[in-house]
């Protein structure tokens, strides 16, 4: 399997987005939050990859982070569940809230997802509580060591997670290394958290 496919974006759809590599351009599936992360049309972009294969078809589903996709993956080991509906699942709620969701089995919160029901939110509850392939939690330690920090800083913590969120959307994160990553992302959310920055 190919680990992660590294291109120019083409074009951003609703459930996917097209990447150009070499004179080949990628057609990836992808959750809704990936896609809000992944930078603008024309910047470079590092996509997480899963290649699925059936007899009738082959489709590449990616994912901004590799945390993301390892839960993709978690997801797929439950009975009965697809590539699609993992894919919802993960469109539908930040992989924080979802694993905070697993570990205090709030069914609620799982069960409010679009496409997903009490009786699939149980099942996901019972096959993945405490099993999950990562042993921190994803979006980078950075967005969550950044969260952290502002509500260290007096911020409130549902504000500070917005505030990262928002400056995420404007970052190219394929561009940068973990370092410039956390030092960029801290600089514009601190910015937003004090209403310095629409």
């Amino acid at each position: 399997m190919f680990n992660s496919i590294t291109g120019i974006v083409n074009l951003k759809l609703k459930d996917r987005i097209y990447v150009r590599t070499n004179g080949i351009e990628w057609a990836i599936f992808t959750t809704e939050k990936s896609l809000l992360r992944f930078p603008d049309i024309g910047e470079e972009v590092r996509i997480f990859t899963y290649l699925h294969h059936r007899e009738d078809q082959l489709k590449i589903f990616g994912f901004f982070s590799d945390e993301e996709r390892d839960l993709f993956f978690d997801l797929l080991k439950v009975e009965g569940l697809g590539p699609r509906l993992a894919i919802k699942i993960l469109s539908g709620i930040e992989v924080n809230d979802f694993i905070e969701a697993l570990d205090n089995d709030d069914v609620e919160s799982l069960s409010a997802i679009p496409g997903l029901g009490k009786k699939t939110a149980q099942k996901i509850i019972l096959k993945l509580k405490g099993k999950l392939k990562f042993a921190e939690k994803p979006w980078g330690s950075v967005e969550e060591d950044i969260i952290t920090a502002l509500s260290g800083m007096g911020f409130d913590r549902k504000a500070s997670r917005n505030a990262v969120k928002t400056a995420l959307k404007s970052i190219n994160t394929g561009s940068l290394s973990k370092g410039q990553l956390e030092k960029e992302l801290f600089t514009r959310a601190i910015s937003i958290a004090s209403g310095k920055d629409g």
